[in-house]
């Protein structure tokens, strides 16, 4: 290659490199037009506050909301399960044997004392109207017999040793005839039913919430699981599987508050009712049941529930998230709003800290608004300085 050739490529990778420079350039300056100057919003840090503009981008990665005061708790929250309140429940079986023929109520429906529920063929339950019209007819034509007797005797056509038998059969009737008619009364038969078909009844009101059977299954009074369940929503149970070393901050009649996930921030009123003799030599725990009215009726058997034990309903401290703290040393800081952009860093002292949820004894009132999440980020701007 001659010397003018190797100038001319020369020239031509300078030019390259100059129309590359300038091109970077213009799509810089293209990605940055109309963006806010940054130093606009860049924070003024006074002591422990901070200052944004209104339209600061770094208000948009916090969350910030008003504290809630709750009563103060004696311990941390404590798992536990909602179930029926036995008081209030009734588990319905079947006295008899037979096989369902028709059914009368669903799941979820209010029933009285005494409704249907269903239906069954049972010839089981035949024999025993059988048996008792059996009895019945038999104590009839035994106090005839009697009654026929005594008037012999009295006009001394009969000896008194047949008057004494007599008596003794009506009186081995009679209780035949107490036994079937108890027998059909431990059935529920309150009322005239077709040959062979047993109505059962409901025992008491409330609403069905289980129902476990179908047309066409066969019954027995000895199976293992109820046709239906019938409870009063508006009572349940809390059942709380007590740590041992826990065991000094509950006593019989505390009130203590559930939360559910199903209803966040929302508390309901509890009692504790019973607390267990004996502890659970596997898992160390003591069993404490709580009652509950639940007149709105939003709790349901079988969920999941935290159960905080508390001193009393009227002492109520603010409850802030963890995510909203800051430790440094041996204090605890959080950002409070003192208007909007400006958040100013405050220490505060805890009266309990649990793994998710903390109370404050000192330095925030109810009802102030509070960052939590964001908190590390002004703390930053701030330059971590106390």
């Amino acid at each position: 290659m001659n010397k003018p050739d190797k100038k001319i490529i020369l020239i031509l990778c300078v030019a390259v490199l100059a129309l590359t420079g300038a091109a970077y350039w213009g799509w810089q300056q293209f990605r940055n037009a109309g963006k806010p100057d940054v130093a606009e919003h860049a924070a003024q840090a006074t002591a422990d506050t901070l200052r944004f503009s209104a339209d600061a981008p770094q208000l948009a990665f916090l969350q910030i909301k008003p504290v809630e005061a709750l009563p103060e708790p004696l311990a941390e929250a404590l798992n536990a399960r909602l179930a029926y309140d036995d008081n209030h429940t009734a588990r319905v079986f079947s006295p008899i044997a037979g096989r369902v023929l028709r059914i009368s109520t669903e799941m979820g429906r209010w029933v009285k004392a005494g409704d249907p529920l269903l239906v069954l063929d049972s010839p089981d339950f035949s024999a025993a109207l059988a048996d008792s019209a059996k009895a019945n007819a038999d104590l009839l034509h035994k106090r005839q017999t009697f009654e026929r007797a005594q008037k012999l005797l009295e006009a001394q056509g009969i000896a008194t040793k047949d008057v004494e038998a007599a008596e003794a059969d009506m009186r081995q009737a009679e209780a035949e005839a107490r036994r079937a008619k108890a027998h059909l009364k431990n059935l529920n038969v309150s009322a005239l039913t077709a040959q062979g078909e047993f109505i059962l009844r409901a025992p008491v009101a409330g609403v069905v919430s289980e129902r476990l059977v179908s047309v066409g299954s066969e019954v027995r009074p000895d199976a293992t699981a109820p046709l239906f369940v019938i409870t009063d929503p508006k009572h349940l149970w809390l059942q709380i599987d007590l740590p041992e070393r826990q065991l000094d901050k509950v006593r019989i009649g505390q009130p203590v508050f559930i939360e559910v996930d199903a209803y966040p921030g929302e508390t309901f009123p509890g009692k504790i009712s019973v607390i267990g003799e004996t502890l659970d030599p596997v898992t160390r725990r003591i069993a404490v049941r709580c009652e509950i009215t639940d007149t709105q009726q939003k709790l349901k058997p079988e969920m999941f529930a935290r159960a905080t034990p508390i001193a009393d309903s009227k002492s109520r401290l603010p409850r802030i998230p963890n995510t909203a703290l800051l430790t440094q040393g041996l204090y605890s800081y959080l950002f409070v709003e003192q208007s909007p952009g400006v958040l100013q860093r405050r220490r505060v002292s805890l009266a309990m800290q649990g793994s998710d949820y903390s109370y404050v004894k000192e330095g925030l009132s109810a009802g102030e608004r509070v960052v939590t999440s964001g908190a590390l980020l002004l703390n930053s701007e701030l330059g971590g300085n106390e």
